[in-house]
C-alpha cells in the first residue's frame, strides 16, 4: 500500500496535496485529506474543491468536506459558491454538501431553481436537503412551491430525499403537499400522500409510506364493482 508522508502534503503546499490526492490508493488519499484538515493552509482550498469533483470514494469525499470545513469559512465558501456553476455534476453536489456544513449566509440565495431542478439526481437531492436546512424563516412556502414540481421524480432514493426535505420544512408547507395529493398524475399523488404521511408521522419509514400511498391511489382509481366498459 502506498503511504503518503505528511511532508509531501506540505511541500509546495497545494502541489504536494494535489500529488497526494492523486494516489491510486483510497487509504492514501484519505490520509492526505485528513492531514490537510489537521494543518489548514489557504493553498489547500482550491485543491480540495477540485478533488471533490472527481473523487470516486465516498469516505474520501467525506474527509475532503471535513478538511474544507477546517479552513477559513469565508474564503472556502466563496470558492465553493463558484463551484455551483461547475459543468461536473459531482462538483456541484459536493459544493452544496460542503456549504451546508459551513452554513455561510450566502448559500441560500445561491441555491437557484436550476439547482433544485438539476437534471442530475444527486445534485438535485443535495440542493433539496441544503435548501431545506438553510431556508430563512418565512420563505418555506416559496421553497416548497419549487419542490412541488419534483414530486414523483426518480427512483425511491430520490423520492425519499424530496419527502425528507418537505418534512424538514414543517407544517407551514403542508398546504403545498395537500395540493399535490389531488394532482392528475397518479405518481405525483402517491408521492405527495406518502410525504404527507411522513410529515405527520416522521418516524415512519418511506418504503411503508409510499407503498400504502400507491395502494390508496390504485384503489381510488379502480372501477366500482359492477362497472363495465362501455356502460
Amino acid at each position: 500500500m502506498e503511504v503518503i508522508e505528511m511532508s509531501r502534503v506540505h511541500e509546495g503546499a497545494g502541489a504536494g496535496l494535489r500529488s497526494a490526492l492523486e494516489s491510486s490508493a483510497a487509504s492514501a488519499r484519505l490520509h492526505a485529506a485528513l492531514t490537510a484538515g489537521m494543518h489548514p493552509n489557504a493553498e489547500y482550498v482550491e485543491v480540495l474543491v477540485e478533488r471533490c469533483a472527481v473523487e470516486p470514494d465516498f469516505f474520501v469525499r467525506d474527509m475532503l468536506t471535513w478538511a474544507l470545513t477546517r479552513h477559513d469559512a469565508s474564503a472556502t465558501a466563496e470558492r465553493l459558491l463558484s463551484e455551483l456553476g461547475s459543468e461536473v455534476p459531482q462538483g456541484r453536489s459536493q459544493a452544496l454538501h460542503t456549504l451546508s456544513k459551513i452554513g455561510d449566509a450566502r448559500t441560500w440565495p445561491a441555491i437557484t431553481t436550476e439547482l433544485l431542478e438539476d437534471e442530475d439526481d444527486e445534485v438535485a437531492r443535495t440542493a433539496w436537503r441544503t435548501a431545506a436546512g438553510l431556508v430563512p424563516e418565512g420563505r418555506e412556502t416559496e421553497l416548497a412551491e419549487t419542490l412541488f414540481t419534483q414530486f414523483d421524480r426518480g427512483n425511491g432514493e430520490v423520492q425519499r430525499s424530496l419527502s425528507r426535505a418537505f418534512v424538514a420544512l414543517g407544517e407551514a408547507v403542508l398546504p403545498v403537499v395537500e395540493r399535490a395529493t389531488t394532482a392528475r398524475d397518479p405518481g405525483v399523488r402517491a408521492h405527495a400522500l406518502a410525504t404527507k404521511r411522513l410529515m405527520q408521522h416522521p418516524d415512519e419509514g418511506f418504503e411503508a409510506a409510499i407503498a400504502e400511498a400507491r395502494r390508496v391511489v390504485a384503489l381510488r382509481g379502480a372501477p366500482l364493482v359492477g362497472e363495465h366498459a362501455g356502460c
